[in-house]
């Protein structure tokens, strides 16, 4: 059976899905096309169910619920994991009201972490995460959101943290920080859904058996980064969440998900559980 997969070329990303979709573990005669694009791009294609099985941002899942059920391995989940809102070291911070902000997409838990923490934010732009650190440092905007490797890079540019947007989360919802998920298609799910899920905790636990040594598909994905870095990233992403939610993790996307519909005025959809 051959399915489509999409995931973003972050390490913590192809690190999960290294033995999958190289066939590093017997994939119990399954076939994956596979599509490595930015978490925004990929939240955007959710909204059509452009794809079987994806990586997406919590908000586009929530988003997409007639489409995609969530997978129980997968995830990013943590504590001590979430965006920072950074700024120029020589920029002296005023009303958020009246600075620009810096974004890495609009479906993104991080735009939905941020107005979590600053409702009264007005001046939004949206833009791929790898370029915000650059926007920040030529003053196209006087804030910007932080993730994935740039949590790592951000102060050897002369930049510094306002805050982090997930201790902001943590501090007051007393749960881990739900940032991205893998989904599969709920048609597909009744089907096949147990076996995917078993594939990926195996593909991961494949990764994490081989540590310290970062594969080469994992090196040809991740752009100019040191393997320093990498690891950094992997090690903050990867995590027990990532090969099962548990109930912790259920709870704490659970929470996110009623946050985001009162940030939208939704109610939730009871026929249309988030758990496959």
């Amino acid at each position: 059976m051959k399915l489509t997969l999409g995931f973003s070329p972050c390490p913590n990303d192809t690190f999960i899905f290294d033995a999958l979709v190289n066939k590093k573990i017997d994939t119990a005669g399954f076939e994956f096309e596979i599509c490595l694009e930015d978490v925004e791009t990929l939240n955007q294609w959710a909204m059509s169910g452009k794809l079987d099985i994806t990586k997406l941002s919590f908000p586009a899942f929530f988003q997409s619920l007639d489409n995609y059920v969530l997978m129980e391995s997968g995830s990013a989940l943590g504590k001590g994991v979430g965006p920072l809102l950074i700024q120029n070291s020589n920029f002296k911070f005023q009303d958020v009201k009246e600075l620009s902000v810096a974004l890495p997409g609009i479906h993104t838990t991080a735009h939905l972490l941020f107005s979590f923490a600053y409702p009264e934010a007005r001046h939004k732009e949206f833009m791929i995460f790898s370029v915000i650190e650059d926007a920040v440092i030529k003053g196209d905007t006087d804030l910007g959101v932080i993730i994935h490797e740039n949590r790592f890079t951000y102060r050897q540019r002369g930049l510094q943290k306002v805050r982090d947007l997930g201790e902001y989360w943590e501090e007051k919802m007393k749960v881990p920080i739900p940032l991205g998920g893998i989904a599969i298609k709920r048609e597909l799910a009744n089907k096949v859904g147990n076996q995917i899920e078993k594939l990926i905790r195996e593909s991961i636990e494949y990764s994490f058996n081989n540590r310290p040594a970062i594969s080469s598909f994992v090196k040809q994905h991740s752009q100019t980064m040191s393997e320093q870095v990498m690891q950094q990233h992997i090690d903050l992403y990867v995590n027990h969440y990532s090969l099962n939610l548990g109930q912790e993790g259920k709870n704490a996307i659970e929470i996110l998900h009623q946050v985001f519909l009162s940030a939208n005025n939704r109610t939730a959809i009871p026929e249309m559980p988030l758990f496959h």
